[in-house]
């Protein structure tokens, strides 16, 4: 294992062997090596480089998070304070032994569809800095999680830049069980009072967070923005069941081609669906509080 102890000899580093997997925490990487999925030809630890772990204000209103940020710190008083939505993500995202070490980066990286910081950043449009000898470029959020534009050999995920709102937010996720566990479905949403605009992401329920764009300018329209931001239940209601059917298709869960015969969605995908509905819902009332 290489074990640089800067950022520059990191890079240096993945440029002399690009096919080394930088770690971090692991929480993720280990589970895919002990279960045979990855067998990686080295490893780079990024355990030694201080400054991956913090983060600070950029000017115009951005927060720059550094790949290395630990679930645990993410769930501080000060950092919750800066971006609620992703501490909230931070916190319920598996025991204390898994957000001692488990990191920013690394969810980004790993892509899993239950990851929790992911429907936050992408309701959020962060972005994140991609790093290789000599060169850095940013690349969207949603570009790299959908393989847009991927991490290319080479590439070190360095920075995740977030646009810091100053309005509410609100992550909510639903589980299989009490406690600590992968989300079945999440959704993230934001308020963008300067753009008008409701931002939302749902996640879990596919390979990469969904954005239900039409339900999202639907219901901007229906706020009061001059006023006290008020909408009326009808239309808070209205928007889950907007949110699930753009999100959870009608064949969710089918397994058998007798299932596209079957009139009307599966009962996975009501079950689903039903679940998505109220998380939107109650994302956007607690939002509007």
């Amino acid at each position: 294992m290489m074990l640089p102890a800067s950022l520059d000899e990191a890079v240096d580093a993945l440029a002399a062997a690009p096919a080394a997997v930088p770690v971090a925490g692991a929480t993720d990487l280990m589970e895919a090596v002990n279960a045979g999925r990855l067998r990686p030809a080295a490893l780079l630890g990024l355990g030694r480089i201080t400054e991956l772990r913090g983060w600070r204000y950029e000017d115009g209103g951005t927060a720059v998070l550094g790949a290395g940020l630990t679930h645990a710190r993410m769930d501080r008083p000060d950092f919750a304070a800066l971006i609620p939505a992703l501490a909230d993500a931070a916190r319920t995202a598996g025991p204390p032994q898994v957000r001692n070490v488990g990191t920013l980066g690394g969810n980004i990286v790993t892509a899993a569809p239950s990851g929790d910081t992911l429907p936050v950043l992408s309701a959020l449009e962060a972005t994140v800095t991609l790093a290789r000898a000599g060169a850095t470029r940013e690349v969207p959020v949603g570009h790299l999680l959908t393989g847009l534009d991927p991490v290319r050999p080479g590439e070190l995920l360095t920075w995740v830049r977030v646009p810091l709102l100053h309005a509410p937010q609100v992550f909510l996720k639903a589980t299989g069980r009490s406690g600590p566990a992968r989300a079945a479905a999440s959704v993230a949403l934001v308020l963008d009072p300067a753009r008008r605009a409701v931002r939302c992401a749902v996640g879990a329920v596919a390979p990469v967070p969904l954005r239900p764009l039409e339900a999202e300018a639907w219901v901007a329209g229906c706020i009061d923005w001059d006023g006290s931001r008020e909408i009326d239940p009808a239309a808070t209601a209205a928007f889950g069941e907007y949110v699930a059917a753009a999100c959870v298709p009608e064949d969710y869960g089918a397994e058998g081609a007798w299932e596209a015969v079957t009139e009307g969605p599966t009962a996975a995908a009501v079950r689903l669906r039903r679940t998505v509905a109220v998380l939107a819902r109650r994302a956007l009332g607690r939002a509007l509080k």
